[in-house]
């Protein structure tokens, strides 16, 4: 954990950062905004920023978001003045923090920022066969592909192979390479110099840069142009970058791992992948096998799950009773553990008594309270003897508002429709979609022509 400290760094705040310390975080300090953009423009990277909120928030807020820089920000203040904590909340930060500080709270906000852990939890022998490969081969600094359908734990697998490796106590810095623009991806990758392209107010270090020294993870490198790949490609073989912008070569020294959902060797035969970077980056390849394939693993991640948002929530841990076991064994799980991780905070949040019972789990698709859903009897075609039975049918499915519609119409609404429930995240609805990433974008881009509203990351459903 690599927390940026924010302020005049006196008396609470220095409490603060001693308790981060001993917490494990490695601590860094900046008494200024524009101090602390210079850092994170130069490659120190943070995993957090707790700010003092005497600083001006929303202007620091606003620079992260201009020059692309992801990373949560906790306010933290003297008191817990309810109008202070509301007004650095509505600037952006996720939390405020009253100082002084508690020993407990910090240790709270710390965890909650580093939940993925690097522990893999486990019991079914398919998965015992990948952790076994991961163990042999994280100590070599040779690259890795890991494979897998979404939800399955990819990028937690490669968070484990960086903690069981030599450059275990160097940066770990991942970059989804599907969330970035492709405009905008090389300058993430290489870093850029002030000047570089219109909104570039400084130079940045980008994401080769950062990992310098530890590893860095490409996450679903499949969405990566092809134009960027043959750069990747001499990335790797040079083991040097240039800068957008840049006239000199910067020499890097990474591990790298890098994650796809889709299968790579279709992607070169179809021309979507250059193959002389798939086999560059498939050294090794570490094939996450599905939930259905895991089954004992159910059981195991649903009390992980259970304990955790039980203890997020204030809630007493109570088990899942055998009904509710069974159920869950049942379900395909076609987000795998990133859906069966969902399907229980529900179930936390919905159970009463003294355990989780099976009408606390809601299944995908499901609403509270209901029965999972009934097989649909099917239908022929309408009869002048049957023409009443067929149009309620019909009504009973609810194909009465399709019928008169375009295909493109049906179409745009299901894609606004899975956005709105992935809250506007374009990775999540592409999978649920079953389309790619840049199919999902030229779709969105089409869509904003036409004048059509799209959720922007971040929306939830509308009522």
């Amino acid at each position: 954990m690599r927390l940026l400290i924010l302020g005049a760094l006196e008396g609470h705040l220095t409490a603060a950062s001693q308790i981060a310390l001993t917490r494990g975080a490695k601590v860094s300090h900046a008494d200024t905004i524009d101090k602390g953009l210079q850092a994170l423009r130069a490659g120190q990277g943070a995993d957090l920023v707790m700010i003092d909120v005497r600083l001006p928030i929303a202007r620091f807020m606003e620079s992260l978001k201009t020059e692309r820089i992801t990373i949560p920000v906790v306010a933290c203040g003297i008191g817990t003045d309810a109008d202070t904590a509301v007004r650095a909340i509505k600037a952006g930060a996720k939390e405020y923090v009253p100082l002084p500080p508690d020993a407990a709270l910090i240790a709270a906000v710390l965890e909650a920022v580093a939940e993925e852990s690097n522990a893999v939890i486990f019991k079914d022998v398919a998965m015992a066969q990948v952790i076994k490969l991961a163990e042999q081969i994280a100590p070599s600094d040779a690259s890795v592909l890991i494979t897998g359908e979404s939800g399955t734990g990819k990028e937690v697998m490669a968070r484990y192979l960086h903690s069981k490796s030599r450059r275990a106590d160097q940066k770990f810095v991942a970059l989804n390479c599907a969330a970035i623009p492709e405009n905008l991806l090389e300058s993430e990758l290489f870093g850029h110099e002030k000047g570089a392209f219109t909104g570039a107010v400084a130079r940045r270090i980008g994401k080769f840069e950062e990992a310098n020294g530890g590893t860095l993870l490409l996450d679903e490198i499949s969405e990566m142009d092809p134009r960027l790949q043959a750069k990747l490609l001499r990335v790797i073989q040079e083991r040097e970058i240039d800068r957008v912008g840049g006239t000199t070569p910067v020499k890097v020294n990474v591990r790298l791992i890098a994650t796809s959902n889709r299968n790579l060797e279709e992607e070169v035969k179809n021309g979507n992948f250059r193959e002389d970077l798939y086999f560059r980056l498939n050294v090794f390849n570490l094939a996450l096998p599905p939930l259905r394939k895991r089954p004992q693993d159910i059981h195991v991640l649903a009390e992980h799950f259970v304990k955790k948002y039980s203890e997020a929530n204030g809630i007493d841990i109570r088990p899942l009773s055998a009904k509710a076991i069974a159920r869950l064994q049942g379900h395909h799980w076609k987000g795998n553990v990133r859906e069966l991780e969902n399907t229980l905070h529900r179930a936390v949040l919905l159970a009463s008594g003294t355990e989780i019972g099976p009408e606390a789990i809601m299944l995908t698709g499901e609403q509270p309270g209901t029965a999972p859903v009934a097989e649909v009897p099917s239908f022929q075609a309408a009869t002048d003897d049957g023409d009443d039975d067929t149009r309620s049918t019909v009504e009973a499915l609810g194909l009465g508002k399709l019928v008169g519609r375009t295909v493109a119409d049906v179409e745009r609404d299901l894609i606004i429709d899975t956005l709105k429930h992935c809250l506007g995240n374009r990775t999540h609805a592409a999978n649920i979609l079953g389309i790619s990433i840049r199919t999902l974008r030229n779709k969105l881009r089409q869509y904003t022509e036409e004048g059509v509203p799209v959720p922007m990351p971040g929306e939830a459903e509308t009522a």
